[in-house]
């Protein structure tokens, strides 16, 4: 789901997360942003979830256009793309796509889906084995 303006349009990146009822749960999430914000700097950075914590990709989305962004781009904090990405996150782009015509939108694979992902778990836990 690639509709990408040039690299010189206001750009947005929202961390989408599942969410749960433990307030305590959104703590990494948050943590990723603000880790994310100092890598990138000039872009906004945002989380998002899909239930039960807010705010949800549709007002997460609704905020990055509202202060600019005409480019949004969904990176999925999940570990694999099951039905919450094969169906849910294709209906909502949809919807924030009709709610803002001319804002690219683009959503990047599930965590477990990147090597890159995989190779930092990977040295993580042969550091935790090997302490």
């Amino acid at each position: 789901m690639n509709d990408r303006p040039p690299d010189t349009a206001p750009a947005s990146l929202i961390l989408f997360a599942h969410g749960a009822r433990d307030p305590d749960w959104r703590g990494p999430v948050d943590a990723l942003a603000a880790r994310m914000r100092s890598a990138l700097p000039g872009i906004r950075v945002e989380p998002a979830f899909l239930e039960r914590m807010t705010p949800t990709l549709i007002e997460a989305i609704d905020a990055a256009t509202a202060a600019g962004s005409r480019r949004v781009v969904v990176a999925p904090v999940f570990w694999a793309p099951g039905g919450h990405l094969k169906h849910d996150v294709p209906e909502l782009i949809a919807q924030a796509r009709q709610r803002h015509p001319g804002v690219s939108f683009e959503v990047w694979p599930a965590l477990g889906e990147c090597d890159e992902v995989l190779d930092g778990i990977t040295g993580a836990y042969r550091s935790l084995w090997q302490a």
